[in-house]
């Protein structure tokens, strides 16, 4: 099957300032090559000019709202996207980061891709806000299948911050669980399944964090929509591709790349033709 288009989905820590780090970051996006990339977790304006004076032949949307953290996703020119700020998505918090949906048109047919930002943390408010904005997000298939007469060609991708929720007397909730109610909820009642990585844990703290190394990055999609799969040294064979840290071997080139680049690994995935 031939490519529709390519995605590269990536949270940057607390991506601003330090024009070395924004260096290092835009070359590693640039030898990626891909049709469209989303970024989470952009806090500075000079990393929008940058990013626009390196990537001169893509068009940039970045969303607005009194939250610190921004999406911002860029489309490579030539290509037909149609960029909406989703508020639905910030389940009624002013600081949550509303979704930034691309409407991308590939010879005759239309795909809607949805990048989302979800709530962090394990205490039960932190959960439910995530909860929320994850069904929301699964529910919208419906509403794009009302709109499109069936058969939406539907994705929505971003770090979705699966960390389950710490409660006391034995009542936590791990982020096994929470991943397997978003499954069964988007593949039973939507039409949605999630896609299969090359590496599951796509988060790390570095070797000197109490915090262990998480599944927090993910990508779900329409049931017919079929994907490019990829199988690198040390991974298994997924349909996403996740680049950055996991493909260091050694304990401390990963902690070199977490230093230098950010604590997510990127995920890369090609998009076939409908």
């Amino acid at each position: 099957m031939a490519k529709a288009f390519s995605i590269a989905s990536w949270n940057v820590e607390h991506f601003k300032g330090d024009p070395a780090r924004t260096d290092r970051v835009i070359a590693f996006l640039e030898a990626q090559n891909p049709d469209i990339i989303g970024l989470y977790e952009v806090e500075g304006k000079e990393v929008f000019a940058t990013l626009t004076r390196r990537f001169p032949g893509y068009s940039f949307q970045i969303t607005e709202g009194p939250q610190t953290q921004e999406i911002l996703v860029g489309f490579r020119a030539g290509m037909s996207v149609f960029m909406t700020q989703k508020i639905q998505f910030k389940s009624g918090t002013t600081h949550m980061r509303p979704g930034l949906l691309a409407t991308v048109s590939v010879s005759g047919a239309q795909y809607i891709v949805l990048f989302l930002h979800l709530a962090s943390h394990v205490e039960p408010r932190g959960f439910g806000l995530r909860d929320d904005m994850a069904i929301r997000a699964i529910k919208f298939r419906k509403t794009l299948d009302r709109a499109t007469g069936g058969g939406a060609n539907y994705i929505f991708l971003g770090d979705l911050n699966t960390m389950g929720m710490d409660y006391p007397y034995k009542q936590a909730i791990s982020a096994e669980t929470e991943l397997r109610r978003w499954d069964f909820r988007a593949s039973r009642y939507y039409g949605l399944r999630r896609l299969s990585k090359t590496f599951d844990l796509t988060f790390s703290n570095g070797s000197r964090s109490s915090i262990p190394d998480s599944n927090l990055d993910h990508v779900y999609a329409s049931k017919h929509l079929r994907f490019a799969e990829f199988e690198p040294d040390g991974g298994t064979r997924g349909e996403v591709d996740v680049r950055g840290w996991v493909n260091k071997t050694t304990t401390s080139q990963r902690d070199r790349w977490i230093e230098r680049y950010s604590d997510h690994s990127l995920l890369y995935l090609e998009v076939q033709k409908v």
